[in-house]
């Protein structure tokens, strides 16, 4: 992972979905459709799940990347890790590594998440207009505080943006919670998120897909002026 101010590769990728835990957070597989390679994004629960897309695809992860530290997009990393067949670098933002502790994260035993003896930390951080890359792919990292201090959306060129728990469909994250910031989430949108170009898909933690454009015009919490 390297800093980088080019624009993310126009290669278009493949994306496999896949909801998991009591809170239905969206996983995410993106792959490189010339590599294989894929970058798989908040392993929230329901490891063996996970772990049976990437074998029925025939992709191999390269990395983890949590789009923030809230126990239901993390919790399966340490069991998905212990399934891959080679050691992967986890990144996050290193304003949500408060999120990492004990305390947190037994939080989600409340919900029946996996709490683990040992609970494994991010090992690379993340930094804005920062680069992940998988093959011939890249994703953007672009800092949108305000659900979580740390919270980062990640841009595929053309294609996409994972929104993680910033921007949903016709909705916000939650800002109520410890490290929540109203304003900061408000300012991520608008200044972060709406000023991508319209047609962009954006595929956020939770619920459906939709575009920045739709969000634009509809969404009823932040619209742009």
């Amino acid at each position: 992972m390297t800093k980088s101010h080019q624009p993310p590769s126009a290669v278009p990728p493949m994306i496999e979905r896949i909801p998991v835990g009591a809170l239905a957070a969206n996983c995410y597989l993106v792959t490189c459709p010339e590599t294989r390679e894929t970058i798989l994004i908040d392993p929230g629960d329901e490891a063996e799940a996970i772990l049976s897309r990437i074998a029925a695809l025939g992709v191999s992860v390269v990395s983890i990347v949590h789009t923030h530290g809230h126990f239901d997009h993390i919790s399966a990393t340490e069991a998905v890790l212990a399934g891959l067949p080679q050691s992967v670098p986890i990144a996050a933002h290193p304003a949500d590594d408060y999120l990492y502790s004990p305390d947190a994260r037994g939080l989600g035993a409340q919900f029946g998440y996996p709490l683990p003896e040992r609970c494994v930390s991010p090992d690379t951080p993340l930094a804005d207009g920062a680069t992940i890359r998988a093959g011939t792919l890249e994703l953007m990292v672009v800092h949108t505080p305000g659900h979580t201090p740390g919270s980062v959306s990640l841009v595929c060129g053309d294609a996409c943006v994972l929104s993680g728990d910033t921007l949903f469909r016709r909705g916000i994250g939650r800002t109520d919670l410890p490290g929540g910031d109203e304003d900061q989430i408000y300012q991520s949108i608008l200044t972060r998120l709406y000023t991508l170009p319209e047609r962009l898909l954006v595929l956020p933690g939770h619920g459906d897909a939709t575009t920045i454009g739709e969000e634009r015009r509809g969404n009823p919490f932040v619209r742009a002026s």
